[in-house]
C-alpha cells in the first residue's frame, strides 16, 4: 500500500478511536483507566505487527530507543491529554482540533527537514486546518462541552506534529523497521502512563470496565502501525495532512453513532467539506 493509502487508513483508524473512546467514556467515564486499556491495547497490536514483519526487515531493537523516548510525548502525554479533551469537548470537536496538527507538522518539515514548499500541499493543508477553525467555530455545540476540551486538544496537535517529523527523521537513518519502530513508541508511552497512572488505577484494574478501551486500544494500536508506515514511505508534508482527515471520519462517525450528543450542525458540516477538499488536493498533487 501507498503512503497515501496508509494515511488515510490510519486517519480513518484514528477518528473510529476518538468515537469509541467516547462510547467508552459515556459507559465508564474513568479517564485514567481509559488511558491505560487504550494504550495497552495499541501496544499489544504493535507487538503482534512487529514479530509478523521481523522475519522479513528484522528487529534492531537496540537501535529503537529514540523511538521509546518519542513515546513518553506521544502517546505517553498525549494519549492522556487525547482522552480527557474527548471527556469534555465530544468526539467530534476534539477531533476537529486535532485536525489542525498539519499546519504544525508542515511547517516543521519545510523548516527542520528541508522538505519541498509545494504549493498544493500548503494548499491542501490550509484548507483542513481552515475546516478545523470552522467546525470549531460551530456556537450549537451542547451544553456539556467545555472549551478546555480545546485547549488540551489543541495542545496535542504539537506534540502530534513533534512526532511526525521526529518519525520522518528517524525513518531516514535508522534500520529500525516501521512496526518495530511503532511498538517502541508505545512501549514508550505506556511507560509513562504507568509510572503516572499506575498507582492511582490498581485498585480499579478489572476486566468488565477495561474492555471497551481495550477494543478502542486495537483500533489505535491499527492507525499507529499504519501511520508509521506511511512516515517510513512518503513525507510529512504530504502525510500529516491527510491523516488531519481524522476530523471528517470523526465527525462523520459521530453523526452515525453519537448523533443525540454531538449535535452535528452547519458549521460541522461545512468545515468537514473544506477537510475533504483539503484531503483530496493533497492527493492529487503529492506524487
Amino acid at each position: 500500500m501507498t503512503a497515501i493509502g496508509l494515511a488515510c487508513l490510519s486517519a480513518f483508524l484514528f477518528g473510529a478511536m476518538s468515537v469509541g473512546l467516547r462510547i467508552g467514556l459515556n459507559l465508564h467515564p474513568d479517564v485514567e483507566l481509559a488511558t491505560v486499556a487504550t494504550v495497552g491495547g495499541a501496544f499489544a497490536v504493535a507487538l503482534v505487527a512487529a514479530v509478523a514483519e521481523a522475519p522479513s526487515r528484522g528487529v534492531h531493537g537496540a537501535a529503537a530507543w529514540p523511538f521509546l523516548l518519542a513515546g513518553l510525548m506521544q502517546p505517553g502525554i498525549g494519549q492522556l491529554l487525547v482522552t480527557i479533551a474527548i471527556r469534555e469537548a465530544g468526539a467530534s470537536r476534539a477531533s476537529i482540533v486535532l485536525g489542525s496538527a498539519p499546519l504544525a507538522a508542515v511547517t516543521f518539515a519545510l523548516i527542520f527537514l528541508g522538505e519541498p514548499a509545494r504549493w498544493p500541499l500548503i494548499l491542501g493543508a490550509v484548507l483542513i486546518v481552515g475546516g478545523g477553525i470552522e467546525l470549531a467555530r460551530d456556537r450549537g455545540r451542547p451544553a456539556h462541552v467545555r472549551r478546555r476540551g480545546y485547549v488540551l486538544a489543541f495542545i496535542v496537535t504539537i506534540l502530534f506534529s513533534a512526532r511526525d517529523n521526529l518519525t520522518r527523521w528517524l525513518s531516514g537513518t535508522t534500520p529500525v523497521p516501521s512496526a518495530v519502530a511503532a511498538a517502541a513508541t508505545l512501549a514508550g508511552g505506556m511507560l509513562f502512563i504507568l509510572v503516572v497512572l499506575g498507582p492511582r488505577v490498581r485498585g480499579r484494574l478489572a476486566l468488565r470496565p477495561m474492555l471497551p478501551f481495550l477494543g478502542v486500544g486495537v483500533v489505535f494500536g491499527l492507525s499507529y502501525v499504519s501511520l508509521f508506515e506511511a512516515f517510513y514511505r512518503g513525507r510529512v508534508t504530504v502525510v500529516s495532512p491527510i491523516i488531519a482527515t481524522e476530523s471528517l471520519w470523526g465527525v462523520a462517525l459521530s453523526i452515525l453513532l453519537l448523533r443525540h450528543t454531538e449535535l452535528i450542525g452547519r458549521r460541522v458540516l461545512i468545515g468537514a467539506a473544506l477537510i475533504v477538499a483539503g484531503g483530496v488536493l493533497i492527493g492529487v498533487y503529492s506524487g
